[in-house]
């Protein structure tokens, strides 16, 4: 891409205000999906058709986007790729179809601090399937979130419809994006970040609309308010929210980025108790704030990396959606 697009090397770097700015935008953009998610339902949606109309809209608009920018890299390069592209979509897709379930069980607070657990599971996977040793930041944070997730579930025990099944139901979602962020971390190193993602999106956009009809979850028949959440769910938190923080890591550190993204909860659980009138739960309050120090101290860097850092050999840039 960077070959067909020379000019690019001659346009001066955002200013650091609009930088942060778009990261704002960003964390705003995610931390709707929740609000989003009980707006359809409240209008009576199920959640597979809201996970399956979530990745639709976006689909449709990043899909044609992808194919004016990257053209043909959108297509795998051989059968093995097209298989593990297929694959982490299958991931996403029930990454999607878990966490919004989960999200008619458990209050938006609870579901959004597990699901945000993700990063901790690559780690862990890492680990397990990749041999790669873990350092002692990692086991601490994993402990940290471990306890937090207990009192979260603990204090859920009390309220709600099956507050400890959405409790479940949201880890599962963090243990599937996992998947689709490990899988996407081999893959991404041949690929276009767009011409990654875009094909992914469809592969799971056709995997929850079969889960969808298998399940006998309507696609069609809503109210016009319905489809304006669920238009809103794949562009705000999809599109905008999603492609600026993409955007933002070509300018920020990886780790600032991951840093501010762990806003994500707090931001959904303000906007929960401000347009749901959902209050947080001391207990809620407190495993979030745990899970939350946890996730701060795995996904710090760790020594060599701050050494390879401060030698040059590593940049704090990492990929971006264009």
């Amino acid at each position: 891409m960077a070959g067909t697009v020379p000019q690019a090397q001659a346009l001066p770097p955002p200013s650091r205000l609009k930088t942060l700015g778009v990261l704002l935008l960003g964390i705003l953009g995610i931390s709707m999906g929740a609000i989003l998610v009980r707006l359809a339902q409240g209008e009576g949606v199920p959640p597979l058709s809201i996970a399956a109309w979530r990745l639709t809209f976006a689909s449709a608009i990043l899909l044609p986007y992808a194919a004016v920018r990257v053209g043909r890299g959108v297509l795998p390069a051989s059968r093995r790729e097209g298989f593990w592209l297929g694959v982490s979509g299958v991931f996403l897709g029930l990454h999607f179809a878990t966490w919004i379930a989960s999200l008619a069980y458990t209050s938006v607070a609870s579901s959004v601090v597990l699901v945000s657990t993700g990063p901790i599971f690559v780690s862990l996977g890492s680990w397990l399937l990749l041999r790669e040793r873990p350092e002692a930041r990692l086991m601490a944070g994993l402990c940290l979130a471990a306890v937090g997730s207990l009192i979260i579930g603990w204090g859920d025990f009390s309220g709600g419809a099956a507050p400890v099944l959405g409790d479940a139901l949201a880890l599962l979602g963090a243990v599937m994006v996992a998947g689709y962020l490990m899988i996407g971390r081999r893959l991404r190193s041949g690929r276009p970040v767009l011409a990654y993602v875009a094909p992914v999106y469809g592969v799971a956009m056709v995997v929850l609309v079969l889960a969808a009809l298998a399940a006998g979850q309507p696609m069609t028949g809503f109210t016009p308010l319905a489809y304006l959440w669920l238009l809103a769910l794949g562009v705000i938190p999809q599109i905008i929210g999603h492609t600026s923080l993409n955007w933002a890591l070509g300018h920020l550190s990886a780790t600032l980025v991951a840093l501010v993204t762990l806003a994500e909860p707090l931001g959904s659980s303000v906007l929960a108790y401000a347009l749901l009138g959902e209050p947080v739960g001391w207990m809620t309050a407190l495993g979030g704030a745990v899970v939350l120090t946890g996730l701060f101290v795995a996904t710090r860097p760790g020594p060599r990396v701050e050494a390879q850092r401060s030698a040059g050999k590593v940049g704090g840039g990492g990929s971006k959606i264009e």
